[in-house]
């Protein structure tokens, strides 16, 4: 029977209650979990109007499978991200966001995609020759490091040089680890989003985004007064690309959807690295098991072999799975009466679906809190149980490019180095601004270069 009220939850969204929300997230979505079960009410941020927490695959897949104009995400859903813009793929909603879409994916499919590589094993083999014999690392800022030039170089297109240098400054300091938690609750709380001026922290941030802006937008110009169809970068991509009625994107469009790229990709994927190199030296039978499979490749391995490596995509799978950077998919606004798993909700209604505890569940992924990437060699789980890139219409456009470039990343380094972990406690997460990441001060520490390593050129 159709329930015509909002599903159990907290009575209020009480201040303390919000602010625990940003302190220690999955203590509160896991107590909430237990109490109320797979759907519930819950408030988040200083808005009044609770959202509807989803963890149950079925309601997931409804929520999927339902028509956007029923039920759709962007700025009617009440995302506006602050830096990203309103033209982002994020933002849209409607006939709007169909068409950014269709002019967006085509660069990260296929060959298009493929032709990165060699781009990224440049990088990580420039960032990684830095380390030192028995020195340690912090594993985040060189995770950054790759990730941050692999989108000024593959994705804007830009080389070495003052244009280069100036952006990497202004958007490194944009996107300062050091302030995650404080970031958080300005990103939460729209209330304390006011420019007054230098001395305030969002006018701070606005200051910097005007720079950013100059910046590209230049680039953009340029691009435009001297096209070169030679060029096989993103951007290059993207001012090439031309919708139904054949008109390009507009230099707004393309800002904001190079920005949604760079905050996007640059920090998800850092942190899944991240994440994935504590794992695989954390279970030295996982380093093995991997190591083993790498020594397969031959010395000029092709992309998609490495690729399609079995055990090599259960790590990463298992990686995402188990702290998946995004705690929840972008939430989705009720815009028609519609029902989802037995309940009743009119326009206006959010519901947001919780990646962290579809995860976690311990009918599809038994002792979920151990790391295990034999579970994904077991069994295939569906895209309404598996969804570190959410899902439907909503899928992350970009989930190829950051499977390739992470699975390149790994190889490259783990076929060239010896590692340990500094400190072998297990390591929780903390919130990273809107993420789940590990600790800043994780550290690991080289033990030695692999002299006996194949020297991967990828054709």
């Amino acid at each position: 029977m159709t329930k015509h009220k909002l599903p159990d939850g907290p009575q209020n969204g009480s201040l303390l209650q919000k602010l625990k929300w940003i302190t220690k997230p999955l203590e509160v979505l896991e107590t909430h979990y237990q109490r109320y079960g797979d759907i519930f009410t819950a408030y988040v941020g200083l808005g009044k109007k609770p959202i509807v927490i989803i963890s149950n695959p079925q309601a997931i897949q409804e929520v999927f499978s339902t028509d956007p104009k029923y039920l759709d995400s962007g700025e009617v859903a009440g995302i506006k991200p602050p830096f990203i813009g309103q033209q982002s793929l994020i933002a849209l909603s409607g006939d709007r966001h169909k068409r950014q879409r269709k002019l967006l994916t085509p660069p990260f499919h296929g060959e298009r995609m493929l032709a990165y590589g060699k781009i990224i094993q440049e990088i990580t083999e420039q960032v990684t020759s830095q380390w030192v014999i028995s020195s340690s690392f912090f594993v985040r800022s060189a995770m950054q490091e790759i990730t941050f030039q692999v989108i000024l170089k593959a994705v804007f297109g830009l080389v070495d040089g003052p244009r280069y240098q100036k952006l990497q400054q202004l958007l490194m300091t944009r996107l300062d680890g050091t302030k995650s938690l404080f970031r958080a609750i300005l990103l939460l709380f729209p209330i304390l989003q006011k420019d007054l001026g230098p001395w305030s922290p969002w006018g701070r941030l606005m200051e910097n985004e005007h720079q950013i802006d100059q910046l590209i937008y230049e680039e953009i110009q340029e691009r435009r007064e001297n096209p070169d169809p030679s060029r096989t970068d993103i951007l290059s991509l993207m001012m090439a690309a031309r919708d139904e009625a054949g008109e390009p994107m507009t230099d707004v469009e393309l800002r904001d959807e190079l920005i949604t790229l760079l905050v996007a990709g640059h920090e998800t994927t850092a942190t899944s690295l991240s994440w994935a190199f504590y794992w695989i030296h954390h279970q030295p039978q996982v380093r093995e098991k991997l190591l083993q499979e790498l020594d397969t490749l031959g010395e000029n391995p092709d992309p998609n072999q490495i690729f399609r490596l079995p055990y090599l995509d259960a790590v990463y799978k298992e990686t995402l799975r188990i702290y998946p950077v995004a705690m929840m998919a972008f939430q989705r606004m009720v815009l028609s009466p519609l029902d989802i798993a037995g309940y009743h909700f009119e326009p206006g209604i959010i519901l947001s679906l919780c990646i962290y505890l579809t995860h976690h569940r311990e009918d599809l992924y038994p002792e979920p809190k151990k790391f295990k990437p034999e579970r994904f060699l077991e069994r295939q789980f569906s895209s309404s149980e598996y969804l570190p890139f959410g899902g439907g219409s909503r899928r992350c456009i970009g989930m190829a490019f950051a499977q390739f470039e992470m699975k390149l990343i790994l190889v490259t380094v783990l076929s060239r180095w010896q590692l340990e972990l500094k400190d072998s406690k297990p390591m929780l997460p903390v919130r990273r601004g809107l993420l789940l990441a590990p600790p800043n001060d994780f550290q690991m520490v080289v033990k030695a270069k692999k002299t006996t390593a194949k020297a991967m050129s990828l054709t």
